[in-house]
């Protein structure tokens, strides 16, 4: 199998670094070997517990209502639009993009993914059958393809493969979950929750090597990692809008995912196999 790697001229801008500043202190551990078969096994329960949650009423405590709006948007389809934002100590700004239709509860769907600036600056993704297609990473005309659960990811909050339901699992890890009240998006009324990411949460999916440096930088800065997460749910209980951020020694790294058309048909194509070359192991600034 391949390794296969996209460069860009700006990845330093989006990597770990070596100077993350602390708050938490909670540790987290490899997620390899029979770890990585109780996240698969949790995938697959969640999409159940996400359905039944769906249903429920959102009356009760912040993080309760919170946990059901992601759970309402496993259990459905959203049109998704990201933005990766990181912001460097001396005042540059790089902004990653990506968006497209997603049936979270089928595990499907296709991204757009643009990094303005960038040696590598679009690519293409194909979610289907557990696997992600990836173009431009190979010859043109072809693409890469990988199993969706072999993905991980090498920066911080950067999902594996920009995959939209690592960051919606992430935000149901919200932790000291506050009501900020009624505002609007877009002039829909939505409700506001915001809370804060544990360290497990932060490195949920990360490769052993990103996890590691990450690991070395957090305790030279007294352990712990600050991040919060920020959550906006409209009026039929779902996420209209998830924000994650994560301070940095270097600088501040903050996602923002918007969903919106809910429960939209989703089709995707799947490329030919003999357009395809396997791989187990995507980085870069463009997948993650």
């Amino acid at each position: 199998m391949r390794r296969i790697t996209m460069s860009s001229t700006a990845v330093l801008l989006l990597a770990l670094g070596t100077g993350c500043s602390s708050g938490s202190s909670e540790s987290g551990s490899s997620e390899s070997g029979s770890s990585e078969k109780a996240r698969v096994a949790e995938k697959s329960s969640g999409k159940a517990g996400a359905k039944a949650s769906a249903t429920k009423s959102t009356d009760g405590r912040p993080v309760d209502i919170v946990r059901a709006a992601v759970a309402k948007a496993r259990a459905t389809s959203a049109r998704i639009d990201e933005t990766v934002v990181t912001r460097g100590g001396g005042g540059e700004e790089s902004t990653l993009s990506l968006a497209g239709p997603f049936d979270l509860a089928a595990d499907k769907g296709k991204l757009s993914v643009d990094f303005p600036g960038g040696a590598v600056d679009h690519m293409d993704e194909v979610f289907s059958g557990g696997k992600v297609y990836l173009t431009r990473t190979v010859p043109k005309g072809h693409w890469a393809v990988i199993d969706r659960d072999k993905a991980r990811a090498h920066s911080l909050l950067r999902a594996p493969l920009n995959d939209p339901e690592h960051v919606l699992r992430q935000a149901s890890a919200i932790r000291d979950v506050s009501d900020r009240g009624t505002t609007t998006i877009d002039g829909r009324p939505v409700h506001l929750y915001r809370g804060t990411l544990d360290y497990r949460t932060l490195t949920l999916s990360m490769a052993d090597e990103s996890r590691k440096k990450l690991e070395t930088a957090r305790k030279a800065m007294g352990g712990g990692l600050p991040a919060s997460a920020m959550v906006w749910v409209d009026e039929k209980g779902r996420p209209a809008r998830v924000e994650l951020s994560a301070a940095q020694h270097t600088g501040y790294v903050t996602v923002t995912m918007n969903l919106t058309d809910f429960g939209k048909p989703v089709k995707v194509r799947v490329p030919a196999v003999s357009r395809t070359t396997p791989t187990d192991s995507v980085s870069g600034v463009l997948p993650g």
